[in-house]
């Protein structure tokens, strides 16, 4: 069965591991998922991720982070941009959650970046997901 929404699929797996307390989470490969844990892992909500060769489209593996006392660093992750309804926002419009603290995940020209770089890069996109 085709999966309509990669990225939804995505940040719903991430979820799930959370609430499980996983070490480990597996999702589909694609270049905008790569873009989205690339960013994840540079702003620190997870330790690292790989790409598995399956023969097919791939795998990546996420490995989740946690804070010092088993608390979950992600408390709500949300999915902007839907296949049905796209959200596009300038460099100006981008949402700060969080007052800062949290990071809104844009997908530009020069590919998936996140609010702060896309702020320093002036440059807006298509707002793929927020993660507060």
């Amino acid at each position: 069965m085709a999966i309509s929404d990669p990225i939804a699929d995505m940040l719903t797996r991430i979820r799930n591991g959370l609430r499980n307390r996983a070490k480990t989470v597996s999702c589909l490969n694609s270049r905008v998922c790569r873009g989205i844990a690339e960013v994840l892992k540079d702003e620190g909500y997870i330790s690292s991720f790989d790409v598995i060769d399956d023969g097919r489209q791939g795998q990546i593996r996420l490995e989740l982070k946690y804070g010092p006392g088993g608390e979950a660093l992600i408390s709500r992750i949300t999915r902007s941009s839907k296949p049905g309804c796209r959200v596009y926002k300038s460099a100006d419009a981008l949402p700060r959650p969080l007052q800062g603290l949290g990071i809104a995940v844009v997908s530009t020209s020069k590919g998936v970046l996140s609010d702060r770089k896309c702020r320093t890069q002036r440059v807006g996109g298509e707002l793929l997901c927020v993660v507060e």
